[in-house]
């Protein structure tokens, strides 16, 4: 099974809103992984330990598949703080993120359909602002060729996304190098193709 590619954050980013007196600071980073989003919300919440609450939502993996997904209230009344704001990530087809919403309470209750809208505003403007880029899932490969297929062989590779290439000249040819995922099979086809079958992958 291959994964698509997805948009993942490309840079950290912060922004600052004051709703009825409350300040509100959203931030939002890219994560690798649950401990990695863990990690962050735990850091922010003691950076911030004297604000009223620090919310959070994440989502690890493609937006689109994963079911490594979490939030907190972090004490708002349930339901008013993190499920919006991972409402927002979850429709935004952003992956590998995290978002803690900081609040400073500034002595005005919001409501729960106001807290719903300012933590939620507060990642859906970070979302906006934030520069995004694309993730490649990359697959390793490796064979070996005869000298004078070499120049044909990379050739062909220079029409895929491929990253990490080494060369190791042998009693032949052993090449290795990876491959965006959702290409090798077309490119292993290609190859094929090409070379008659000559070709053998090595098994890693």
């Amino acid at each position: 099974m291959t994964s698509s590619p997805y948009k993942v954050p490309a840079d950290a980013l912060d922004v600052e809103e004051v709703i009825k007196n409350s300040q509100f600071i959203t931030q939002v980073r890219n994560v690798a992984s649950v401990e990695e989003a863990k990690a962050f919300i735990k850091s922010t919440s003691q950076q911030y330990s004297d604000a009223s609450h620090n919310c959070w939502a994440y989502i690890v993996g493609n937006p689109q598949s994963t079911t490594l997904i979490g939030c907190s209230d972090d004490g708002e009344p349930s339901g008013t703080a993190g499920k919006p704001m991972l409402h927002i990530l979850q429709h935004s087809g952003v992956g590998d993120i995290v978002a803690v919403c900081t609040r400073y309470f500034g002595g005005t209750k919001l409501g729960t359909g106001g807290l719903a809208r300012a933590y939620g505003g507060g990642t859906k403007l970070a979302l906006e602002r934030l520069k995004l880029r694309q993730k490649i899932h990359y697959s390793q490969l490796s064979c070996n060729l005869d000298y004078p297929q070499l120049q044909d062989f990379e050739h062909l590779l220079k029409n895929y996304q491929h990253q990490s290439l080494a060369i190791d000249f042998q009693s032949r040819v052993l090449v290795s190098f990876e491959i965006a995922s959702e290409q090798q099979a077309q490119f292993k086809q290609t190859v094929g193709n090409q070379f008659k079958g000559q070709v053998k992958w090595n098994t890693i």
